[in-house]
């Protein structure tokens, strides 16, 4: 049985666990691209070092906290500073439960402050029981007389403020650029051959050696060159043809439509042939002309930040290794077979395509807990999504095309089938070992898409991102003059729609 092999590949892929990073094959203690990015890490930024400065001296004179003092002198300058409205976010660390919170809210009321978000979490530090972020408007002067309030009532551990304009949430570091992406090539070694004597070519020489080639390949590749070539042995190519035969059986019956009339195209371009493995060159040129989405090979099992971080640019990075022959439809780690079978056909629709760009949008700058959630949803839908057709459940998910026996367990009455919604999908505990016990049934890719974004939508990511495709660039959408160029250009846009449909409706 092929079980839930290449599956397993990108289970591996997104279990959020400790792990070390490798680059360029070797570890390193680099800058980690996942840092700590909690929703309570706060940093100032203030372009006057100075007043920073006495603000830190006044801190450890008075037992203030810089972000206070910067408030009572900015509120003090005048009555009308005083009166002035100030945006605000207290992070607050609750002793005695959620519970505590309600008085919290009622002193902001009490104050004349207005929330306009609340968000809790349990805490990681030892005495704490909440972690909460409240984001509220109210005067300068009002915001100070909360905060001492909170502070004497003492019913929580600590409190933080994040003031505008004197603060902001830090964001991890993530690329701008395509280029970037050659930053972004992070492995996590959980299952190596080198590594894990489970894995079926741990005690394989030559295998062993051949995945260390095909390895520094990857490593080697930078932005703008083309994808070189493998030449794939007879051993590698008798694997892929024993999976791709399988599949080819299978798919009629139980892929979705999208699924199957891509595959018939990439047969009608004899990419997908029985006799040799596609190359990813050829690969990427038959996604960019159908979707504008476009590979780079990976040495194996990236990080979750990463990996995502790469479909915000419409760019897939995929392995180009082969599984080990004795082992053809198990795997448990990314293989060219699992990428080209299982996500190649789908990045060829318009409309997952777009899915996977979200996806990826969605994760830069993102926290961790939100790249776990994230990867999560991925997990759930692009690994192993079904989706209804016809009445009938059919599978979308790579991890499901491309391994014929957790298909089989998928669509069967062995496991439990639920609505596809963001949310709950997001914090769902999902296998990395067996078959899942749960799967997520979406109406359609619209629906998923509409519920998604609507998801995305409630993140504490403080800013909006898209990506331009004419630069190749993921623009930072935190100014007016930003979104007054966006507006222009879906105006533009808006009007070609319009002179299309007119056109459209004119007899002739």
């Amino acid at each position: 049985m092929m079980a839930v092999a290449a599956a397993q590949k990108n289970r591996e892929m997104f279990a959020i666990k400790k792990s070390y990073s490798i680059e360029n094959g070797y570890p390193s203690r680099r800058r980690s691209l996942v840092d700590d990015a909690r929703f309570e890490t706060l940093v100032v930024k203030q372009t006057k070092q100075t007043v920073l400065e006495e603000a830190r001296n006044k801190a450890n004179d008075y037992g203030l906290t810089e972000e206070e003092i910067l408030l009572a002198n900015s509120a003090s300058e005048s009555p009308e500073a005083e009166a002035a409205m100030q945006s605000a976010a207290l992070v607050v660390r609750l002793k005695e439960g959620i519970s505590s919170l309600g008085r919290i809210l009622k002193a902001i009321e009490t104050f004349h402050g207005t929330v306009q978000h609340v968000e809790s979490r349990q805490s990681r530090v030892e005495g704490v029981d909440h972690d909460v972020l409240i984001k509220l408007d109210m005067t300068r002067g009002n915001l100070l007389q909360l905060i001492r309030s909170l502070r004497q009532a003492g019913s929580f551990s600590s409190m933080n403020l994040l003031a505008e304009n004197n603060m902001s949430v830090k964001a991890p570091w993530f690329p701008k650029h395509a280029s970037e992406l050659d930053d972004c090539n992070h492995l996590m070694t959980k299952y190596e051959p080198d590594l894990d004597m489970n894995h079926p070519g741990f005690a394989d020489k030559v295998y062993r050696q051949r995945r260390k080639e095909i390895a520094e390949i990857a490593f080697a590749y930078k932005y703008g060159d083309p994808i070189p070539y493998i030449d794939y042995s007879d051993v590698e190519v008798k694997t892929w043809r024993s999976v791709f035969k399988t599949v080819q059986d299978l798919a009629p019956k139980h892929a979705c439509a999208e699924y199957r009339a891509a595959f018939q195209m990439l047969q009608d371009e004899q990419i997908f042939v029985d006799h040799r493995l596609p190359q990813l060159q050829e690969m990427s040129d038959f996604l960019r002309k159908n979707t504008g989405f476009s590979l780079r090979p990976a040495a194996g099992l990236l990080t979750a930040r990463d990996f995502l971080a790469s479909l915000a640019f419409r760019i897939f990075q995929s392995t180009q290794y082969v599984r080990h022959v004795n082992s053809p439809f198990h795997t448990p780690e990314p293989d060219s077979i699992h990428e080209l079978l299982g996500h190649m056909p789908l990045l060829a629709d318009p409309s997952f395509a777009q899915f996977s760009q979200e996806i990826g949008l969605a994760s830069l700058g993102a926290s961790d807990e939100e790249i776990e959630k994230l990867s999560t949803v991925y997990w759930f839908t692009v690994e192993f999504g079904l989706c209804k057709e016809h009445g009938q459940i059919k599978a979308y998910g790579a991890g499901l095309l491309s391994s014929y026996g957790e298909l089989l367990h998928a669509i069967s009455d062995k496991c439990e089938h639920r609505a596809f919604e963001p949310a709950s999908t997001a914090v769902q505990p999902y296998q990395d070992q067996e078959y899942q016990p749960i799967y997520y049934v979406a109406e359609s890719f619209e629906d998923a898409k509409d519920k998604f974004r609507r998801w995305v939508s409630t993140m504490s990511r403080p800013f909006e991102v898209r990506f331009n495709p004419h630069t190749e660039r993921v623009e930072v959408l935190d100014s007016v003059d930003k979104l007054e160029t966006l507006v222009h250009q879906m105006n533009t846009e808006i009007l070609h729609l319009t002179n299309a449909i007119h056109k459209l409706k004119r007899p002739f």
